[in-house]
């Protein structure tokens, strides 16, 4: 069974992990765990009060298939945590390595973003938040996810695409793939009032 971990901090964006969440497990077969850098009760950007009581050392043990970095708040402070050895841990074990929003700001710092093609929430955030990035030549103004050497990035409002990208590393077909993003843009098919 693949296997995915979703790596939340203080602040984690409710939206952006939630259809990975929500489908993988009883519509895919693919196991997800959730891990935090520090243990313990910690509540979402929306207010949704949640115990992480696995650490990133647990992550290594568990090997998943994919490690995906999920956005808040934190990362743009400096309480943001240092997972930079984690991050290299995990790709060294073979996993691909995914981030969405604020999450793209662990992988910079890591120098992961440095030589592949990538994208955010814009160039200008990632350099004003990840002192380290220097992979300004290989950003790409994206509004959808950036797949390139198992790294996964995508923009905050793209969790479909980050979704899609996230199922791909974990072994999904890409028909199974197709068919979830179908499911997901059908109520963007109509007009805007939804009939």
């Amino acid at each position: 069974m693949a296997r995915i971990s979703l790596i939340l901090t203080p602040g984690f964006a409710d939206w952006e992990y939630a259809f990975i969440a929500g489908t993988a497990s009883p519509f895919y077969g693919i196991e997800v765990r959730f891990f935090a850098p520090t243990t313990g009760q910690i509540n979402s950007q929306g207010g949704l009060a949640v115990t992480i009581d696995s650490n990133l050392q647990q992550c290594l043990d568990w090997k998943p298939d994919v490690v995906a970095v999920i956005g808040g708040m934190v990362w743009e402070s400096v309480e943001a945590p240092d997972i930079r050895d984690f991050l290299h841990a995990s790709r060294s074990d073979g996993a691909t390595i995914a981030g969405i929003c604020g999450g793209t700001l662990a992988l910079a710092r890591a120098g992961l973003l440095d030589d592949i093609p990538h994208t955010s929430n814009s160039a200008d955030f990632l350099q004003k938040n990840a002192v380290s990035y220097e992979g300004h030549a290989r950003y790409q103004n994206s509004r959808v996810a950036v797949v390139a050497d198992r790294i996964i990035t995508a923009p905050g409002p793209a969790p479909v695409s980050f979704t899609c990208a996230v199922f791909e590393g974990a072994g999904l077909s890409s028909e199974i793939i197709s068919q979830f993003r179908s499911m997901l843009a059908a109520e963007h098919k109509g007009d805007i009032s939804g009939r």
